[in-house]
């Protein structure tokens, strides 16, 4: 059980992840693989201290090699209702962890893109503080507050989700928005800019997904993450 003062970082399938993304990462995070969420472990050098899911995209070699390391296993059927995603972060809350953030989910498949991206702004986590590394871009969950960072002139896109977002305002944009409402579906947030290293967004009510499209190449070349 991780204490609940620790972070954690949950590794998910998908594309191939970055070794850049490691310079981004809590180095004493509590870490949880979704099945082949376990192949990203090594090459961010990261240690799982769970691994969860159905287990049928995990390599069984790396499996036994992390058991045999200490690495804890839970096991849930190929049938079942909930993504490998949506256990793994069940699995973070039943910990008590306050931040988690995810790498991975971003596959080449449009259904697991927005499942993945849609669950991490279900109400069921609303306890956690999120954000997210999809493939070169970053996702940030904003239900009240949150800081961006990146360099002037990258892209930020703002998209309300699971309804409305009241009361949404920012600074460190090109286009601020002043204590102004965004319905769900609106395309308003899209393709806004940075002006500078910091940006803030502030809602009153609802839930935001804060999308830098391509944050990790943009901070790669900008020497904020090294290109490992």
């Amino acid at each position: 059980m991780a204490p609940a003062t620790r972070s954690t970082i949950v590794l998910t399938g998908g594309d191939p992840v970055a070794p850049a993304i490691a310079d981004r990462l809590t180095s004493d995070a509590y870490v949880i693989a979704a099945d082949s969420g376990l192949a990203s472990a090594a090459r961010l050098g990261l240690t799982v201290d769970l691994l969860v899911g159905d287990m049928d995209s995990v390599d069984p070699a790396a499996m036994a090699a992390a058991v045999g390391a200490g690495t804890q296993v839970e096991r849930h059927p190929v049938a079942k209702d909930r993504t490998d995603l949506a256990i793994a972060l069940d699995a973070a809350l039943a910990r008590g962890v306050g931040e988690v953030t995810v790498v991975g989910g971003h596959g080449g498949r449009l259904d697991h893109l927005l499942g993945n991206a849609l669950v991490l702004a279900s109400d069921t986590y609303a306890s956690l503080r999120m954000d997210a590394f999809m493939g070169a871009s970053h996702v940030t969950v904003v239900r009240d507050r949150a800081e961006l960072e990146g360099v002037r002139g990258e892209l930020v896109s703002l998209l309300p989700v699971h309804g409305p977002a009241h009361g949404v305002t920012t600074e460190g944009l090109l286009y601020p928005l002043h204590g102004e409402d965004l319905s769900a579906g609106s395309t308003r947030g899209v393709s806004n800019e940075l002006t500078g290293p910091i940006a803030t967004v502030i809602l009153d009510d609802g839930v935001l997904l804060v999308v830098q499209p391509g944050a990790l190449g943009v901070h790669v070349r900008a020497g904020l993450v090294p290109n490992v």
